[in-house]
Order: structure tokens, then sequence, then C-alpha cells
């Protein structure tokens, strides 16, 4: 057997990671995040801080589980309802739910096992979409708009084909189930259990996390591309997520489940937003969603990870209630008004 030689070494190792992170995206340094936009973890107009969110805050059963909701706002068309990701909680849309306030009504879940929801008895994709079309009923919603980050979009996705008449619209932000349905499972769940454990600890201290730049940086790197411009309030209210019970089985759940052979049943307009440097979900995930769903286009912000909603929240608001309000030829199914495009930063 002959001796292994530092570049065979060195491409077996990113074999190795490529089969836990799919994505060529690496950390950004500290010092690069003058790289990104100006609008690079800037606050939404309207102002998250400014609103009462405590008479929002609502839990209703649904299909014997309790799930905890914010909502608010109203208008003539389809309510927006948003759908955090793995380790997520509601207040993962925060920049997002005072934009979409003012013009539709809006709404965003804990899903069971996240954020306040208590456990369920079991978690899979299909369960949450279920839950999800469950809920829209429950709060008399016939069609929304539906948007979700990372796994919520993924059961987002599926709720779209189960239920293509709860989908008005669809917004995938970032969204799992192409090349996560592919990882190799062990290490995957195992890099991801370490995280969950180092997230606790992180919890732990998370004022002093947030308080501290490099710290912040060496944390959350992987999830957004330039943690220090993010302002520590924000960040305060959605690190619980990572802690929550329901973590380790969704991550099953979402490695498990591969719904790639039927998102061609889509038929609502949709819309991608991703990050050009996720290291989640790789920017060739949109490519493949567009491909596969047949009225979807795709927006990429560069210099931006894994939760675009957080990292550029003006922009894609900007996208976002676009899309919400398009009329013509999207709106049948057709190709989209204009052509996919790239926001540089």
């Amino acid at each position: 057997m002959s001796a292994l030689s530092p570049s065979n070494g060195l491409r077996q190792a990113r074999r190795a990671v490529s089969g836990i992170y799919p994505s060529t995206a690496r950390p950004a340094a500290p010092w690069e995040a003058h790289r990104a936009a100006d609008d690079y973890g800037v606050p939404a107009f309207p102002d998250w801080r400014d609103t009462d969110w405590g008479p929002l805050v609502r839990t209703i059963e649904v299909a014997g589980c309790e799930l905890t909701h914010v909502d608010l706002g109203e208008g003539d068309g389809p309510p927006i309802v948003f759908v955090h990701g793995l380790g997520g909680n509601w207040q993962n849309w925060l920049e997002c739910l005072p934009r979409a306030a003012r013009e539709r009504r809006a709404i965003a879940v804990d899903l069971p096992g996240f954020g306040n929801s208590p456990m369920p008895e079991e978690i899979s994709i299909s369960f949450y979409a279920h839950i999800l079309d469950d809920l829209l009923d429950a709060l008399g919603i016939e069609s929304a708009v539906v948007v979700g980050n990372s796994m919520g979009g993924f059961i987002g996705a599926e709720l779209a084909i189960n239920h293509p008449a709860r989908v008005e619209r669809l917004v995938l932000g970032s969204a799992a189930g192409i090349s996560t349905t592919t990882r190799a499972r062990r290490p995957t769940t195992t890099m991801f259990r370490v995280s969950g454990v180092i997230s606790s600890a992180a919890l732990a201290r998370s004022r002093d996390l947030v308080a501290r730049p490099r710290l912040r940086h060496a944390i959350l790197s992987s999830v957004m591309r330039h943690p220090s411009r993010l302002r520590h309030d924000i960040l305060l209210e959605i690190m619980p997520g990572a802690n929550a019970p329901g973590f380790v089985p969704a991550l099953d759940a979402l490695l498990d489940y591969d719904f790639t052979d039927r998102l061609g049943r889509i038929r609502c307009p949709t819309l991608l937003i991703w990050g050009r440097e996720d290291m989640i979900v790789p920017v060739a995930d949109a490519d493949e969603y567009e491909r596969l769903i047949e009225s979807s286009r795709k927006v990429i912000f560069d210099e931006t990870g894994h939760v675009p909603m957080l990292e550029r929240p003006q922009s894609f608001n900007d996208y976002l209630m676009e899309f919400v309000v398009e009329t013509g030829p999207g709106a049948a199914g057709e190709p989209a008004l204009r052509a996919p495009e790239v926001a540089s930063a």
C-alpha cells in the first residue's frame, strides 16, 4: 500500500467533508465582514423592536398539539405564513413580520418540539406539513403564501405537494430537501449533535457570546456569513431555538425524507431566495429546485449565508412583498414576470 501523500490526504478530507457539508462555501474570516453589502445586518423597516409582541403571541390546539404562534396584521389577499427551520422558532421571522403585516395577515409558528410548542409523539416532514395544514384550517385560512427557511422550506414544499389548494404562493429560503437527503447520515448526525451541545453551552452564556464579536463569529459563522454585523438583540431572540428538544428528531426526519421525485407536482408560483455562501444548504440546491418546479425563479444574495431573512432583511422583504402582490402570468403558473436575478453584495 502506498503512503498517503499530503495532496491525496487533502482530497480525501475534502470528500469526507462534502458528505456532511455539500456546499463549497467556507466560513468568512471575522475581518472580512466589510465585504458584505451596506444592508447586511441592518434592521428592516418597520423595526420589530417597535412592536409589542406580548399580546400577539397565542396558543392553539391542533391535532392534539399545542402550537405557539404570532398572528398580526390584515389585508385583502391571502395571509403570509412563516415556517422556521431546524433549531429555529417564530422569532426567526422578527425582521419580516412587521413588514408583511402592513399589507397582509402575517403568522409565524413554533413547530412542535421547538420554541414554546411542546414536543409531539413523533416528528417527520409529512407530520409537520399535516400540522401546518390543520393550523391553517383552525385559523380559518383557505389559502396562504407559505414562506419557509431551511427545514421550514422543506415543510412548505411538502405542503404544496400534498395540499396544493392551501398554498397560493411558495417562498423557499435556503430550503432543505435536495442535498440533505444525500448526505452521509452518521457523520452528519454526529456533527449536528455536537453542534447542539455547543449551542446549548453557548446559550447558557448567550449574553457573553453576543457581546464578544470573535466568539460570536466562531459559534455562528456556519449559519450566517458575518455574525458580527447582526445586532445583539436579534441574536438573543433566535439562539434559544438551538436547544430545542425537537432538534435531533427533526434532523433525523429531514435526512430520512426524499421528495425530489414529487417536486414537479408543485404548480404555484415559487420564489427561491438563497445566500451564495450558504454552508448548510448549498446554492446549487436553488438551481435544482428551480429545475424541478416549473413556475419558479431564484434570487441569490452574495456574501450571505443560510438565513437571508436575518442577514439581508430589507432586501429579503422587498423581494417577498413584491412577489406576494404580483399578478399576471406568474400567478397562473407560467414563466415569471421577470428573469431570475442575482442580488450582489
